[in-house]
């Protein structure tokens, strides 16, 4: 990772702080980055090939849905050199009680993207989706009582959790139209819906559930949904498929159909409040938002390299495929796309940090829109110049598709996100234009 001396100024007239962006990366970020990267490495790239061997091995077994030992393994070792919860920031450090790097979003974003070159490995430093945004959600809004409980072992990795949001029967992208349900009942929550797409509840050791569903609906639209914690035993409770994402299942971390039948929770397993849903969402997923487009850019990043390696080996129709005018026209837009969607994402960052997510909502609507997109433009030129090999599992560039094409769907659709930043635009020179808030979205 080449040092970034270059300073970047952004002039945001509109909701201006009078501060200038510096993207010069901290001496904090710096010192962590190069630790990262001797740890990937000397640990990460080369599990690779056990990595696949291993699932492997399980798919053969009967054993798909066993967490996986190479990832384990290699877990102590990252936490003996401090590479342990990254992600968590400041304040929801102080909230929390326990302590990670305690950075910024904006020191943290190119530590994820070190980490997105290799889609498995954010697992091995406690940095992976669901739990990074679960984690940071209990932190800021769960009791004394629900930490103890569940922020405590998932700090340590002893457990994983899962998000439960997106359904099957409703256009989910609106997230008012969520059907389930959570009715208080005496000194309990009952809870009845069904819901999909719930990532990390095919792993055994999740042992949490963030649920959205709606505690009041009668009340005005945006304050009808709440978040409760579900423990994964609780009765009524059931992990109903995997979803396959390209024909590709994720085990066994999964993506998983889940029915809700008299779900019963105490009361005081609601987060924040009743019908303080939404307000938590655009708490969560605009850091989520900054971690997912920084992995993808770190994804492009090994694409693009990838791409170079393989042009320059490999010759057709009498010199190498580098020397192909289409191919460098590619490798140069690459990088163009790759850097611009960096700066974009720093900038939402910088802005997050400043302000607070809703001071930065164009830039996280724009990143979320921005970042998938080029991914899968990077990622496709790669495969285009790898053949054949590009579309099997000899080379990660396929399953690396498959990963950014759906993050155009996950945390919302573009199409949502598009609209949002039409509607902050048009508002400059309309002010009859509705102000928007950041979508609250996850799938389709």
């Amino acid at each position: 990772m080449p040092r970034r001396r270059n300073f970047y100024y952004f002039f945001v007239p509109q909701h201006s702080t009078g501060e200038l962006m510096d993207f010069d990366y901290s001496p904090k970020t710096k010192e962590l980055q190069a630790r990262l990267l001797k740890f990937m490495e000397e640990h990460i790239y080369p599990a690779e090939g056990a990595y696949h061997a291993e699932i492997a091995a399980n798919t053969a077994a009967g054993k798909r849905w066993t967490p996986l030992q190479t990832i384990e393994n290699l877990k102590p070792k990252a936490q003996a050199v401090g590479l342990w919860n990254l992600f968590l920031p400041v304040d929801s450090a102080e909230a929390s009680g326990y302590h990670g790097a305690g950075l910024t979003n904006q020191e943290y974003a190119p530590l994820a993207e070190i980490m997105g070159r290799v889609m498995w490995s954010s697992e091995v430093f406690n940095c992976s989706a669901p739990d990074t945004g679960n984690m940071e959600t209990i932190a800021r809004y769960g009791s004394d009582e629900n930490k103890a409980r569940w922020l405590k072992p998932l700090l340590e990795g002893k457990i994983r959790s899962a998000f439960a949001m997106t359904e099957p029967a409703v256009a989910s992208s609106d997230a008012t139209n969520i059907e389930t349900r959570i009715e208080r009942q005496g000194d309990d929550f009952v809870i009845n819906g069904r819901k999909w797409w719930t990532s990390g509840a095919g792993d055994p050791r999740c042992s949490i559930y963030i649920t959205m569903g709606k505690t009041g609906p009668e009340a005005p639209r945006h304050s009808q949904q709440s978040m409760v914690l579900v423990p994964a035993n609780t009765p009524g409770l059931k992990v109903v498929r995997p979803l396959n994402v390209f024909g590709y299942d994720d085990a066994p971390h999964g993506h998983m159909e889940v029915l809700f039948e008299n779900v019963r929770v105490p009361v005081n397993n609601i987060l924040l409040g009743e019908g303080r849903g939404f307000e938590i969402a655009q708490g969560r997923l605009g850091p989520g938002r900054i971690h997912h487009c920084m992995r993808l850019i770190g994804l492009a990043e090994r694409a693009l390299e990838l791409m170079c390696r393989r042009a320059s080996s490999r010759v057709a129709f009498g010199k190498p495929i580098a020397a192909q005018t289409v191919t460098q026209e590619r490798i140069a837009e690459a990088r163009c796309k790759i850097d611009m969607a960096r700066l974009l994402t720093l900038k939402a960052a910088w802005m997050m940090d400043i302000a607070g997510n809703k001071f930065a909502k164009n830039e996280i609507a724009m990143i979320k829109v921005v970042a998938p997109s080029m991914a899968c433009e990077v990622i496709d030129w790669a495969m285009q110049v790898h053949g054949g090999a590009g579309m099997c599992d000899d080379f990660p560039l396929a399953y690396a598709y498959t990963n950014a094409r759906t993050l155009r769907f996950a945390d919302g659709p573009d199409e949502v996100h598009r609209n949002a930043i039409a509607k902050l635009e048009l508002g400059k020179y309309n002010p009859k234009v509705a102000p928007v808030e950041m979508p609250v979205t996850r799938g389709c």
